[in-house]
């Protein structure tokens, strides 16, 4: 049986979050809890000056075998800067176009 996120120690707030990120978040309807949970559960990637939060398919099958459901949150991204500050979150399962830039291949530029 799965505990829910919401069973888990509260978040540590305040969280530090730019103007940006507060407003996409209410946006994208993707909530502090789940922003949370991604930082807490989430692959840390290092790339483009920042440090991207993601929980794919591998976080979900991982703690799901430890009791934690996190498949409300497969695909979610969070983004923060090197001072700590989440800068934007959003849904994306696409993980290549982040890993492209940590390896230090150019990126596809549109005209």
């Amino acid at each position: 049986m799965f505990n829910s996120i919401t069973s888990l120690p509260p978040p540590l707030f305040p969280l530090s979050l730019t103007n940006h990120a507060a407003i996409r978040m209410q946006q994208r309807g993707i909530s502090r809890a789940a922003l949370q949970a991604v930082l807490d559960f989430g692959r840390r990637i290092h790339a483009k000056g920042l440090t991207f939060y993601v929980v794919g398919r591998k976080e979900v099958a991982l703690y799901a075998d430890r009791g934690v459901n996190l498949a409300n949150f497969e695909g979610l991204q969070v983004l923060v800067a090197a001072d700590g500050a989440v800068v934007t979150t959003y849904r994306s399962r696409d993980l290549h176009a982040i890993k492209v830039q940590a390896r230090g291949r150019p990126s596809k530029q549109h005209h």
